[in-house]
């Protein structure tokens, strides 16, 4: 296979092009669908999972939490290949999607089914090894994930549903470790989902000249030219409901400071957002690990201080 070849079976955003280009095509094609070449998604999926743990005042936890990545990966994985079956048709009209394995008729939507039973079946080993409570919590959220594909269809606001889907991590670390004091893991759970509302703005501001032409509706579209004043109240909601989750856990105004760093960075995304260049919106959403890694700090220090 030539250079030139394998380039086009890499899709644009592909972090580790290099890596999956160098895999036989059929393996190639399944990471690409679990999108192995694209860690941020289960940094991003993963994260929320760490808020819940180390809210909860237990430690560090690490075992939990390497048990909890690998599910994010795997669930993540299974989630994107659901995905790109169901948009198949939609992702062949799509500049940055037309390249995906099934939509180019590279893999089969048989093959991509049963990659998609054997990544939940890593998932399923993960949730047995989690206390019953935290099992039932984590089944229920595949109903949203269900229902995910299809929302772009109807709403304007699929974010806002991926920031239910992609967030309910929160909930299962929470359940796993504490299960009491739910107004905690609530409310961070939903400043969660407007942080994510947000993120996934900035990243569909790649599609939403292609997304306007096919008819996919997106918040990016919705908001027309004040993306970034609406990414800047989805952070703003993000911020003020952590706060309210750490004061229900802590009624201490300093563990508010916590969450100064966080807040830092989701203001440094939004000052240097340029919906002009076709590169800086994908790097300020990437960027968005880092925006975990520094709440998952916050969460550590309020959830354990003084224990």
């Amino acid at each position: 296979m030539s250079s030139s070849d394998s380039a086009e079976t890499i899709v644009p955003d592909s972090e580790h092009s290099g890596l999956i280009a160098r895999l036989p095509q059929l393996p190639r094609d399944l990471a690409q669908l679990a999108r192995f070449d694209r860690p941020i998604g289960w940094w991003l999926l993963f994260w929320p999972c760490v808020f819940g743990v180390w809210l909860s005042g237990a430690g560090w936890q690490l075992g939990l939490l390497v048990l909890l990545l690998l599910g994010a990966i795997a669930m993540r994985g299974a989630g994107c290949v659901y995905n790109d079956i169901t948009d198949a048709e939609l992702d062949r009209q799509v500049a940055r999607t037309a390249s995906r394995p099934i939509a180019s008729g590279r893999v089969s939507k048989r093959t991509a089914w049963i990659w998609l039973a054997a990544l939940s079946l890593v998932g399923l080993v993960v949730l047995l090894q989690l206390p019953l409570q935290a099992q039932i919590i984590a089944l229920i959220s595949l109903v949203l994930v269900a229902a995910y594909p299809f929302m772009k269809r109807i709403t304007w606001w699929p974010q806002a549903w991926l920031g239910l889907t992609f967030n309910w991590g929160v909930l299962v670390g929470w359940a796993t470790l504490a299960g009491e004091n739910w107004g905690v893991a609530i409310a961070v759970y939903l400043g969660c989902v407007l942080w994510t509302v947000g993120y996934d703005t900035i990243y569909a501001l790649q599609d939403r000249d292609d997304d306007a032409l096919v008819g996919i509706r997106s918040s990016a579209l919705r908001m027309g030219g004040k993306v970034k004043q609406g990414v800047t109240a989805c952070y703003a909601g993000a911020l003020l409901l952590w706060g309210i989750g750490f004061w229900l856990l802590r009624e201490d105004w300093v563990a508010w400071l916590t969450l100064i760093p966080v807040a830092w960075h989701l203001g440094w995304q939004i000052v240097t957002l340029d919906e002009s260049d076709g590169d800086n919106p994908l790097a300020r959403f990437r960027s968005n690990r880092w925006a975990g890694f520094l709440l998952a700090l916050a969460c550590f220090v309020v959830g354990n201080a003084g224990v």
